[in-house]
């Protein structure tokens, strides 16, 4: 077994010994219509370790006596790149060299790439790291991350990694599996192409419908379901080969601001906080998250103000996380150049905070390393922060990378890429979790499945806003197959105007049945999850028809500015697959079993769902 370090500074609780070969037990196949709560999974033996060719302690060790004081610090820091391509003399991309090779940074954040790019630009950097790179990306259920690119003269795809729904869609198919499975898929994509930490779950309790940041990045709003589901999530990351991130501690379910265009305030005191939003967070730790992400809010009632985020209070990330919790893995930051925490504080500030309050990893502190490394040396050198707390820090970061076999092989081989990432089996797991996540809640003018009749006239409306280029394409092509008379009528925008929405109405008049597909999704760092008041208001007076039937991709809760709509379905986000299976649901081609994690007083409850 591996000998860990007698500082105790982390110590892996749920690690068995190396020479162990049992496999994490996989859920069984269970049924679309089962509904029931089954067991957790048995964490068994964690399949991330790999057996080291040496003595693992003694390269973290002797790695840490290694590292001047600079190097420590570089350590910490986890900056933020595109998987795009660029060429060796693009001078963002030699200024990223620069921190790899001259600054010695531990780790980035990947963003926005095809896999094929994103693999070979990480097999680059991680040549010219002296101590390997932990890589990391926000691939929440959704992947949108490494999925397709579009040129958008020709709206043209070039492909990418399987785009799984998003996490409240999982929630809404009743089989709790789901988690587990999709969270393994995303774990072999990433792997494949050399990404290594997952920035999910997302394990806040989503109880606010306002929430312009979590929304259906959340499995739902009952803490005891997302508590189950997060734990799943996890240990699929791990048999996927990943590490799993539980976000945004302490909890950012119960916001209605943006963390990334201000500071939302919490008010849930102690009580609140144990029997809400902590309690997903202790799911995730026991199935062995391997690292928490801290958010930018403020606790008042936790004894604090109104004005300091948790990122950089020591009584919310080492008196509740580590002591009371008992984490002991890594602990990252959002990224520190959100307006939740840069608006009150200077990169310096926030950076020696963060590390005072227990932070490990601090991500992407502005768009200059470099001064997030010197703030950390000239903190040290000042004694504002001890030594002992960033080489503790290292000493975790190090013994992740060991973790995960990084000192033995640090590339990807791009050949497999194309046989895991988009792989048919994902995909087909993709579009059986949309399919089954589809949610009728209402149905009083019974316009679900649409009118059969062959000759029959079937008008599609679509709203979305302008940065949707493929919204409603997938979506138009599927219904249109399903049923030949399907056509979309009229695209309409924010910047529609009144004179033309009378005259799509005219349109209207003769259609056996109107589809009016809303794509309102969490843009991030706008907070922007509805209608406008004059749109809203016409696609209100065109649903209270019995023939009409509104479709929400995205927000879920948008039905509240359409309440006279006597039909009305939810998808829980915005892709191909999810606007596949909406379209199948109406035109009857397949079943509808979906029940809502979340409810909406006045128009649904938790748990509603009309079968079909």
């Amino acid at each position: 077994m591996w000998r860990l370090p007698v500082s105790g500074v982390w110590s892996v609780l749920v690690l068995c010994a190396v020479g162990c070969s049992r496999p994490l037990p996989e859920p069984a196949p269970a049924p679309a219509t089962q509904r029931g709560r089954p067991e957790l999974i048995p964490l068994g033996v964690d399949p991330i370790v790999r057996r080291a060719p040496f003595d693992t302690t003694s390269w973290v060790d002797s790695t840490l006596a290694s590292l001047s004081l600079r190097e420590r610090a570089a350590q910490t820091v986890m900056f933020w790149t595109l998987g795009d391509y660029t060429s060796v003399e693009d001078s963002a991309f030699a200024e990223i060299v620069r921190w790899v090779e001259k600054e010695g940074v531990g780790g980035l954040t990947m963003s926005l790439g095809t896999p094929i790019e994103v693999a070979d630009k990480l097999n680059y950097l991680q040549r010219r790291a002296r101590v390997p790179l932990l890589v990391a990306a926000d691939l929440e259920p959704a992947l949108l991350r490494l999925e397709a690119a579009i040129f958008p003269h020709y709206l043209l795809e070039t492909g990418g990694a399987t785009a799984f729904p998003t996490a409240m869609a999982i929630a809404a198919t009743g089989r709790d599996e789901d988690a587990f499975d999709v969270a393994r898929a995303i774990a072999r994509e990433a792997r494949a192409v050399g990404i290594h930490v997952n920035f999910a779950p997302v394990v806040d309790v989503n109880i606010n419908p306002n929430n312009p940041v979590i929304g259906t990045r959340s499995f739902g709003e009952d803490p005891d379901r997302v508590a189950r589901l997060s734990a799943y999530f996890v240990r699929g990351t791990h048999a996927g080969g990943a590490l799993a991130t539980a976000k945004h501690f302490p909890g950012h379910g119960d916001t209605d601001v943006d963390s990334h265009v201000g500071l939302p305030v919490v008010t849930a005191n102690m009580e609140r906080l144990r029997t809400v939003e902590l309690v997903p967070f202790r799911a995730a730790i026991t199935a062995g998250a391997d690292l928490v992400m801290s958010s930018h809010i403020a606790l008042p009632a936790l004894g604090g103000d109104s004005t300091t985020p948790a990122t950089l209070r020591p009584d919310v990330m080492q008196a509740l996380l580590r002591d009371s919790l008992q984490f002991r893995g890594l602990t990252i930051t959002d990224a520190l150049s959100m307006e939740g925490v840069g608006k009150g504080y200077s990169i310096e500030e926030s950076v020696l905070r963060s590390i005072n309050a227990g932070t490990d990893i601090l991500l992407r502190p502005g768009d200059d390393v470099t001064r997030a490394i010197n703030a950390v040396v000239a903190g040290v050198e000042r004694g504002d922060v001890p030594r002992a707390r960033v080489d503790a820090s290292v000493t975790r970061i190090l013994w992740m990378k060991a973790r995960l076999g990084l000192i033995a092989n640090r590339l990807v081989p791009l050949e497999p890429v194309r046989a895991v990432v988009g792989s048919a089996e994902h995909r087909a797991l993709a579009r059986d979790v949309a399919q089954r996540a589809i949610t009728l809640l209402r149905d009083s003018g019974a316009a679900v499945p649409l009118t059969p009749a062959a000759n029959a006239r079937i008008a599609v409306v679509n709203y979305m806003p302008e940065t949707e280029l493929k919204a409603g394409r997938a979506f138009g092509r599927e219904l249109a197959r399903a049923r030949p008379g399907a056509r979309v009528v009229a695209k309409l925008s924010p910047a529609t105007a009144k004179a033309h929405l009378d005259s799509i109405a005219q349109v209207l008049n003769g259609a056996d049945a109107i589809v009016l597909a809303v794509y309102v999704r969490r843009v991030e760092g706008e907070g922007r999850t509805t209608v406008p008041p004059h749109v809203a208001a016409w696609i209100d007076s065109v649903a209270a028809s019995p023939n009409a039937a509104v479709v929400a991709f995205g927000n879920p809760y948008i039905i509240r500015q359409f309440p006279r709509a006597r039909t009305y379905l939810n998808t829980y986000g915005v892709g191909d697959v999810l606007e596949i299976a909406a379209a199948r649901a109406l035109a009857g081609a397949a079943p509808i079993t979906g029940k809502s994690p979340v409810s909406l007083p006045g128009f649904f409850r938790a748990g509603d769902g009309l079968i079909r």
